[in-house]
């Protein structure tokens, strides 16, 4: 899915342009996500992708949402991410490269994964 930085900016919110299109990251404890307990499936917000179900979702105290697995490991690629001098993996809508968060060894079982994702990159829908 291709389109220019001014489609972009029409179809998003201020913050989920600068977090999706830009690779910036939300306020810890800021996002409307972090503490939303509904069952449902988070979609990408820029494609309508599903990305993440509740069912994975856990509190991992960090002040975004978390998860121990994607819906389907290939609706998100994952990058490697040496920037602010950290070695790290970004996440990606694999569907329209939309920065999401990035993925971290310490999570819970049976992954072991923390998917930290911006509740700006993200649009929930209830069951």
């Amino acid at each position: 899915m291709k389109k220019d930085p001014q489609e972009w900016q029409q179809q998003l919110s201020e913050t989920a342009y600068k977090v999706t299109r830009q690779a910036a990251t939300e306020a810890p404890f800021s996002g409307k996500y972090y503490q939303l307990k509904d069952q449902g499936t988070y979609f990408c917000i820029c494609c309508d992708t599903p990305l993440f179900s509740s069912r994975h979702k856990y509190d991992s105290g960090s002040g975004w949402p978390s998860y121990w697995q994607p819906i389907h490991s290939e609706n998100i690629k994952e990058i490697k991410d040496t920037s602010h001098g950290m070695i790290r993996t970004e996440v990606c809508c694999a569907n329209c490269d939309a920065h999401l968060g990035h993925v971290f060894p310490d999570g819970p079982e049976p992954t072991g994964l923390r998917y930290c994702i911006n509740s700006a990159s993200l649009n929930f829908k209830g069951d």
